[in-house]
């Protein structure tokens, strides 16, 4: 075990934007290669230089071959990637949890940057933004118009830099202009509290560095606060993954020791392997383990409370390990839709200082061995998004709904016609939901009051009934027709 972690290094999971990935230290030997097509590697070479050559315009050599690179990574599936610099610093950032930035959870609403909430103790919490404060203009960029990436790439920048930004707020109908000066922000993937005397509910956004660390100290604190706690919600919803370590961990504060949490099968003996519910699978150094920490702190309660997990099909990669590895020892009820179907592991090769490649390596399995490729986890109980059911969730793109995608192993899906037709009465729904106020269509915040999923899990904690979907159904996997 202790040569295919080294050779590992540092793994990760998730979903759209390179989430789930095992960065290689060193590159394992390939003695297997088959020959190089001489002929084809000939006709790329004339290309190249036809291009070069004929083209009407002088052509920068370096960016040539960077997008044929790029473009041959990308025909393999969704997930596999190069990275210039540029995008290896940004996904180096996603999974750090660090940043350098102003410090606010953003949404867009009108074409403007929603301040959801800005980060506790960061720049935008000191010079007093508030929640639902929009943002009108960045420097001298007005908001209307970008992107939220291209507005959250403008507000973010080298640290201890300026920063100006427009602000509108509507309680107090002014608008206002506020400095912040960029700081190196460090993101809270977990949030937790005791929703009312003996269950509580705790929320991972995404699996990060930090996420072990803040998931046992806020198990910790809801144990202090409340000792005889009868019942837990782990919210999954719209997780779309990071760190595996971490994925494995959070699975082992719920599971016996040294149970299966999850394994890999690829082409490579390095990518066969089984993760377990152990601390050398997740523990970075030999004196912190928050996991043996949490347990001894809380005598073991959280090793034996009733559980409910909350997913949806936003949820992927590790939180799909940590559903599919709890659902699977029947340590927890999982309650929602089904998951999103990230079940492939990605290997970053450095290929020098700051480049490097994210390939499609093997695909996940449950302790049960089912992949989670293309598939997702299959909720125990279906559960809609409100009382009045989950009108959009057929909107919502899933593994199995991108090009190229990778297949569970056996054939991939077709077009579904009943599934078609189900898109189109929505999205008429959609437009009709869109001419109402904001107000009245924003959903509710997770773990508030209104949060209709998480009433149904404290239902099922308690013994109540629970109201289950009429609407939502396994998705299948369709066999090609030949």
């Amino acid at each position: 075990m202790g040569n295919k972690l080294k050779i590992a290094g540092w793994i990760t999971v998730g979903a759209m934007a390179g989430a789930l990935t095992t960065v290689s230290l060193q590159t394992a030997a390939r003695s297997s290669f088959a020959p190089l097509p001489l002929e084809e590697l000939q006709q790329l070479a004339a290309v190249f230089g036809m291009v070069k050559s004929d083209y009407v315009e002088p052509v920068d050599e370096k960016k040539l071959i960077t997008e044929a690179i790029s473009g041959m990574v990308a025909s393999l599936d969704p997930h596999s990637q190069y990275f210039d610099k540029k995008s290896f610093k940004e996904f180096s950032e996603g999974t750090s949890g660090k940043f350098v930035g102003v410090g606010i959870e953003i949404s867009q609403e009108d074409g403007l940057v929603k301040v959801v909430s800005p980060i506790e103790g960061s720049p935008a919490d000191r010079a007093g933004l508030k929640t639902n404060d929009l943002i009108t203009k960045i420097d001298d960029t007005f908001v209307k118009g970008l992107s939220l990436n291209e507005a959250v790439k403008r507000m973010r920048g080298e640290p201890n830099t300026k920063v100006l930004l427009m602000i509108f707020r509507k309680e107090e109908n002014r608008t206002f202009p506020v400095t912040i000066v960029r700081e190196e922000i460090k993101t809270q993937s977990v949030k937790a509290k005791v929703i009312e005397p003996g269950f509580g509910w705790i929320r991972v956004s995404q699996f990060q560095e930090r996420t072990v660390e803040d998931f046992s100290r806020k198990l910790e604190e809801m144990y202090k606060q409340d000792p005889q706690i009868k019942g837990l919600v782990l919210d999954l919803r719209n997780d779309p993954g990071g760190l595996l370590d971490a994925a494995v961990a959070l699975s082992a504060a719920f599971l016996p020791e040294n149970v299966t949490v999850v394994s890999t099968n690829g082409q490579l003996d390095e990518s066969k392997f089984i993760y377990k519910a152990s601390p050398q699978f997740w523990r970075r150094n030999a004196s912190n383990d928050p996991i043996a920490r949490l347990t001894q702190a809380t005598q073991g309660a959280f090793k034996k409370v009733p559980l409910v997990v909350l997913v949806n099909e936003g949820s992927a990669s590790a939180s799909e390990i940590v559903a599919g590895a709890l659902q699977d020892h029947k340590r927890a009820t999982l309650m929602g839709s089904q998951t999103f179907g990230k079940g492939s592991v990605q290997t970053v090769r450095q290929l020098g200082p700051d480049t490097a490649l994210k390939i499609t390596t093997a695909r996940y399995y449950t302790p049960n061995g089912r992949s989670i490729q293309a598939k997702g986890i299959v909720p125990d109980v279906m559960v809609d998004e409100t009382e009045n059911g989950s009108p959009f969730a057929v909107l919502r793109t899933r593994e199995a709904d991108l090009e190229k995608h990778l297949g569970n192993g056996k054939e991939a899906e077709k077009k579904d016609a009943d599934r078609e037709k189900a898109r189109e009465e929505a999205l008429k729904k959609l437009e009709e939901e869109s001419k109402k106020p904001v107000a009245e269509r924003r959903p509710p915040e997770f773990g508030s009051a209104k949060d209709f999923q998480l009433n149904q899990a404290l239902n099922q904690l308690k013994g109540k009934p629970v109201l289950i979907s009429k609407t939502l159904a396994e998705r299948k996997e369709e066999k090609k027709v030949k």
